[in-house]
């Protein structure tokens, strides 16, 4: 019985995959650790296979296209292995239908994860409180019937093409076969190795799952014949891995149609089988030369991928690249922000203000509010849109129309800017509501589908297809199918260029909103506004000359040249929202080239920003408001309990301190920025009040709300938020902390009488 076990074609080849395919295996291993959530779930990406949305929803259609892409990395593991490995097992060749008799035995690690992700999903749903349990129900199927599908046809393909060793024999497709030159010398090599391996097995599984005897004189077969049988099985099986490979990358061409942007795991998964199947066809075609051959091609693709072919920039929208590209050096950034610059830009901020302060006639001394958003993907930009609503019902809108900066970064920057149009919209329509739920939902929508998908079928090969914008044409990246997604979510209300915000800006109707991006040239900020900032990047009239280092960069005026007004403001968004991978850095036209990245690297809370222009300004702050309430608007706590340390194992001694350099980025930039305020509120003339914002599901402390502990866990930082992830941010305005902030501005703003708006006198923009 021993015997019989372990000599059977399901244990040897699970051990043969052990010892010869690890790295196969190990995609595996990597996908059961994410689906337990032991990988990647700070970024959501368990959420993903246990939660997959195929437009805007979850429902069986989703789970059935998991279905789909489980069983074609399934498929795509049995075909490399087969191709690989199958000879190694000669009695394969003279039964029916080898191929599938195969992927029958070779089932128990795919069995041993469907077992696992199947129990897991249906947990996580049903912990969804779902509206009833046949929903979950329906999601089983779903998935159970898109595997089915798959299987149904590639098996139907192999079960006419594949032969076994008689009728291959019987027929002329060894004729066919022994023309084929490579063929031929594989045939003659495999057996060679043949005779010089013996891997023993007695019985193996039929296709109706009951153990099946080896034939005991599979000996007296001509070896090179049984090869012979393995090689058309593995012509078959490379045609339709060419053919699956092919297909996938001609769905690109159509990446734009919602119908066919695939849910974000399943995009993964088709990229795993992808390499899986380009393993085996390697392997089918090269034999002992793959692995050299893999090695030189990727010495020789990472030395032609600076070339222009390879190598074209990831652009930003609405910029003007036909015209020569400005110097980015230090002289030119001197020449930018000399005293005179400086203060231009200065006066123009001064009249700004003016025409703000000119909306409150009837007070003396109004409040003058600045908001900083921190970052944190979609997360950050759906709590941010939640606290600016629940702000804007106090004193009917009082607390806007007393806001003159919006600052941030990422989500957090996202979100501001979403609310802003919107506010800015319902000025002059009396039907739209800032505090409209559909907001909620629209800034929540996934915008990760079809970033992954074109990451799946474009950007890993040569991009190819452009588009046009403001009369340029631009080639489609991941970047514009994340622009083009927000696009759509938000109903195209931010599609517009930065220009578009020149005038309700400088007339104090909305809020400043400077957009910044980090350069990862040198670590410098730029700002991008529809009104020059240069006092942010030198003192506060540039006098301090070549002993200072210059912070910032004016986008506006150091790409005048290439058409700096239109660029797309969306874009603008994605510039300061660029996390590594996800969207791809964008390259800007300048000699050497300027690429930026996410401005929460530098500052992820948008306080220096706020600290900054109320330092520049504050005489004028003093002699015109009441002093400044600064709201800020955190996507994590700022006062956390110290965690406890246990003695480190030998990897966590390893990867601890990369960790900790992660996990206390945060508290870094905090504990920065209590010094920056502290030294602020100290030292200028007028009163400066905080209050605070904190996304803290965990302290939701509410009688009538049903809180579970799957609700109380923290989103994900992600581009995507599962239906528990939302309802955890929309709950955290009922911590005590945050329903005290909001009963501090009551206090402050409920008072206030209506704003009179229609004798102001607005001042001309003299500055520009």
């Amino acid at each position: 019985m021993r015997d019989k076990i372990w000599y059977s074609f399901p244990i040897q080849l699970f051990l043969l995959h052990l010892r010869k395919n690890l790295g196969l295996v190990l995609i595996w291993i990597a996908l059961v650790g994410v689906i337990l959530e032991y990988f990647g779930v700070v970024l959501g990406i368990p959420f993903l296979f246990l939660d997959p949305e195929y437009l805007h929803q979850v429902s069986w259609v989703s789970f059935f296209l998991m279905g789909i892409g489980f069983a074609c990395l399934t498929m795509g593991f049995h075909m490399a292995t087969y191709i690989m490995d199958g000879r190694h097992f000669p009695f394969l060749a003279i039964v029916k239908r080898p191929f599938i008799h195969y992927c029958v035995n070779n089932g128990l690690i795919p069995l041993i994860f469907y077992i696992i992700y199947i129990i897991k999903f249906v947990s996580f749903q049903l912990g969804n409180n779902p509206q009833n349990d046949w929903e979950v129900l329906y999601y089983f199927l779903g998935f159970v019937g898109g595997g089915v599908v798959t299987y149904s046809v590639i098996f139907g393909y192999f079960s006419l093409t594949n032969k076994d060793f008689f009728i291959l024999f019987a027929g002329t497709v060894d004729k066919r076969l022994r023309k084929v030159r490579l063929t031929r010398a594989n045939v003659l090599s495999q057996y060679k190795d043949l005779k010089n391996q013996n891997y023993k097995v007695l019985y193996y599984l039929g296709t109706n799952l009951r153990p099946e005897k080896v034939r005991p004189d599979i000996s007296r077969f001509e070896g090179t014949k049984l090869l012979r049988v393995f090689d058309q099985n593995h012509l078959n099986l490379f045609i339709i891995q060419i053919v699956l490979i092919l297909f996938i990358l001609f769905l690109g061409f159509f990446k734009e149609n919602p119908y066919l942007q695939l849910p974000a795991a399943m995009s993964a998964t088709l990229l795993f089988a992808i390499l899986v199947m380009l393993v085996g066809a390697i392997s089918f075609w090269l034999r002992r030369w793959a692995t050299f051959a893999v090695f030189s091609f990727l010495v020789l693709a990472n030395y032609f991928s600076n070339f222009n072919l390879l190598n074209r920039p990831h652009e930003a929208y609405g910029l003007d690249y036909t015209v020569p590209p400005v110097v980015y050096s230090l002289a030119h950034m001197d020449s930018l922000l000399t005293p005179e610059i400086v203060e231009k830009d200065r006066n123009n901020i001064l009249n700004i203000l003016e025409n703000w302060r000119a909306k409150f006639p009837d007070e003396s001394k109004p409040k003058l509010v600045m908001i900083a958003a921190s970052g944190g993907g979609q997360r950050s930009a759906l709590w941010t849109v939640k606290i600016l609503q629940s702000i804007y019902t106090i004193g009917k809108g009082e607390v806007m129309k007393h806001t003159e900066l919006l600052t941030g970064a990422s989500g957090g920057v996202l979100g501001e800017a979403f609310f802003r149009e919107v506010y800015l919209r319902s000025l002059t329509d009396s039907l739209i509501n800032p505090t409209d739920e559909k907001y909620l939902d629209q800034i929540s929508a996934d915008n990760l589908n079809p970033i992954i998908f074109t990451l799946l079928v474009n950007d890993l090969l040569i991009r190819s297809q452009n588009f046009h914008y403001n009369g340029h044409k631009y080639l489609k990246d991941r970047g514009f199918s994340f622009e083009n997604q927000l696009n759509q979510n938000t109903e195209g209300i931010l599609d517009k260029p930065i220009s578009a915000y020149k005038e309700p800006e400088f007339l104090g109707t909305i809020p400043l909103l400077p957009v910044t991006t980090l350069i990862t040239n040198d670590g410098r900020k730029l700002v991008i506004s529809p009104h020059s900032m240069s006092f942010f990047g030198t003192s506060m009239l540039g006098r301090l000359g070549a002993d200072e280092k210059k912070q910032t960069i004016d986008f506006l005026r150091f790409f005048a040249a290439h058409d700096s007004e239109n660029l797309r403001f969306l874009t603008a968004l994605r510039m300061s929202a660029t996390f590594p991978f996800v969207t791809p850095n964008i390259q800007l036209p300048t000699q050497p080239i300027m690429e930026t990245m996410d401005t929460g690297l530098s500052d992820n809370f948008g306080i220096q920003d706020a600290l900054r222009f109320m330092y520049v300004f504050q005489v004028w702050i003093n002699e015109n408001t009441d002093g400044v309430v600064l709201i800020t608007i955190r996507d994590s706590e700022k006062v956390t309990e110290i965690a406890p340390s246990f003695p480190p194992r030998i990897f966590e001694k390893i990867f601890t301190p990369l960790k900790n350099i992660y996990a206390n980025w945060d508290n870094v930039q905090t504990i920065q920025n209590e010094v920056l305020f502290n030294y602020m509120a100290e030292s200028m003339p007028f009163d400066l009040e905080r209050i605070e914002f904190e996304y803290a599901p965990e302290k939701v402390q509410v009688e009538d709300l049903t809180v579970s502990q799957e609700t109380m866990q923290r989103a994900s930082l992600n581009w995507r938020l599962t239906s528990r992830e939302k309802k955890s941010i929309l709950e955290s305005v009922y911590t005590l902390k945050n329903q005290s902030a909001l009963r501090r501005l009551e206090e402050l703003f409920a008072k206030n009488q209506p704003i009179v708006e229609d004798s102001v006198q607005l001042k001309d923009d003299n500055a520009q």
